[in-house]
């Protein structure tokens, strides 16, 4: 079936995309608001958190209860997220509610009645979310590693930190609202069953008519924030903790989805950790027994990009179990083979299709390749694209791209060595 996209653009600058899904009942949203973490002002590093609950304590002439019963009765799954770039408020729901769960939004994003005494609840949800870390190792090092590998602020928490936190007001937390929840940067996309003409009308009536109140905040630039490190290579942090584990993350570049050889880097990925067959569950875990969990995945910022691997082992085996990833992570260009690819290949084939029968992953995937790349890929065409790698397309790219210095970073009882 042929896929289509729709598209407008508000008089404003919003951006209104669209993906339909006709033999599905659910539609799926998702505003993507310029007020992610490195947008976020110097001392405010998890403020994006606070946000996104702050503005559904009350919105419009609705009470923070109002609003939650209003939602709850439209049977929304709602969903929210702080990115490096954006704020994500959206939803999944049945079609016939699009309408009304539109109109709710509008006053979410617009009208947001931010009250002081709902602020302090907010906040200390941020803030236990950040102690929440000390409970899930796993995720603590792969955020941790993302800080030290990305060029501050591309790679500032977005989770957030406790002093920063704590010294955040409910008046500085508004001005970041009302500075960053800028129409002209907003990107709205749907996918699932709707009626494009009638939703570009609602959000023109809701939308259009409240002109962004500041100037278009363009692309981020660095130069205009406090700059820190720039990204990680090479680095190392340890992060002491009395536990029977060591969680190590590492991160190298890699070239960025824009590139020409973006399929070939994510088939290259694949082939290193795409199941249980590929090469570092394979070497690491099941001929050495090295570790309990370890994979591998690309990600990637607008301005930067890697691959991210995680293992979670003994005290014992970490320093063991560092040196053979590396290795495994360089010798993939001395060659694979042609099972190793058709392994790749399949395995991300199934992820595309797995995320094509899912309203919600294509309204969130065709919001982040417009952010990311000004257009949104169509499924046949990164499904082509796969296809069309070959055993010496990525082994050519791993030749000329080969992984350079490791960021590393552990939680653990013991530190390891890195070259």
């Amino acid at each position: 079936m042929a896929e289509r996209l729709d598209k407008h653009v508000l008089k404003n600058g919003m951006v209104i995309l669209g993906e339909p899904m006709e033999a599905v009942g659910s539609a799926a949203f998702d505003f993507m608001l310029p007020a992610g973490a490195s947008l976020l002002p110097e001392g405010c590093c998890g403020a994006g958190s606070v946000i996104s609950d702050w503005i559904f304590r009350g919105a419009g002439e609705r009470s923070s209860r109002q609003l939650g019963d209003a939602l709850d009765g439209l049977g929304l799954h709602r969903s929210e997220s702080v990115g490096s770039a954006h704020i994500s408020v959206g939803a999944a729901l049945e079609a016939s509610n699009l309408t009304d769960a539109l109109n709710l939004y509008a006053d979410v994003i617009l009208r947001p009645s931010l009250l002081d005494d709902e602020f302090e609840p907010a906040r200390q949800l941020a803030i236990d979310g950040v102690r929440s870390l000390d409970d899930d190792p796993r995720q603590k090092v792969m955020i941790k590693l993302r800080e030290q590998f990305y060029p501050y602020p591309l790679g500032r928490s977005a989770v957030g930190d406790i002093d920063e936190l704590k010294s955040l007001t409910a008046e500085r937390t508004m001005r970041i609202v009302k500075d960053n929840f800028n129409l002209s940067q907003t990107i709205f996309s749907v996918a699932g069953k709707y009626d494009f003409d009638a939703l570009c009308g609602q959000l023109e009536r809701l939308f259009e008519d409240l002109k962004s109140a500041q100037e278009p905040l363009g692309e981020v630039e660095l130069g205009d924030r406090p700059q820190g490190p720039s990204a990680g290579a090479g680095r190392y942090i340890h992060i002491h903790d009395d536990s029977a584990q060591v969680h190590i993350g590492l991160m190298t570049g890699t070239v960025k989805p824009t590139d020409e050889n973006y399929y070939n880097a994510r088939v290259a990925v694949s082939v290193l950790s795409g199941g249980m067959s590929a090469r570092l569950f394979t070497e690491v875990r099941e001929k050495r027994g090295l570790c309990y969990a370890i994979g591998a995945r690309y990600h990637c910022l607008k301005d930067a990009a890697g691959v991210m691997c995680y293992a979670g082992t003994t005290p014992d085996k970490a320093q063991e179990t560092l040196d053979v990833i590396v290795d495994q992570f360089n010798g993939l260009a001395m060659g694979i083979g042609e099972e190793e690819l058709a392994r790749a290949k399949v395995g991300l084939k199934s992820d595309l299709i797995l995320q094509s029968e899912s309203s919600s992953s294509r309204a969130g995937a065709i919001g982040g390749d417009y952010y990311l790349l000004g257009r949104v890929r169509s499924l046949d065409e990164i499904k082509d694209n796969i296809e069309q790698r070959s055993v010496d397309s990525v082994v050519a790219f791993l030749r000329n791209n080969r992984f350079g210095e490791f960021t590393v970073v552990t939680i653990g009882p013991k530190k390891v060595t890195t070259n």
